[in-house]
């Protein structure tokens, strides 16, 4: 089942990511300082489709 972006922003956080400025409009920009990753997550009230789902993973070098 296809998270919401507030379910994936509290699994970001919980994996060590903190917010940090730099997300432009509706998205909200995260970075892992131990990893040097960063990810861009959209926030609205609808749940992410598939594919982004799997792109904001992919970016923070994380699995569901």
């Amino acid at each position: 089942m296809p998270m919401k972006p507030k379910e994936m922003i509290k699994f970001l956080l919980r994996n060590g990511f903190v917010e940090i400025n730099g997300g432009k409009g509706s998205h909200r920009k995260f970075f892992n300082q131990s990893t040097g990753r960063t990810t861009l997550v959209p926030y609205h009230s609808k749940e992410l489709k598939k594919g982004m789902e799997h792109t904001i993973l992919t970016q923070a070098g994380l699995k569901k």
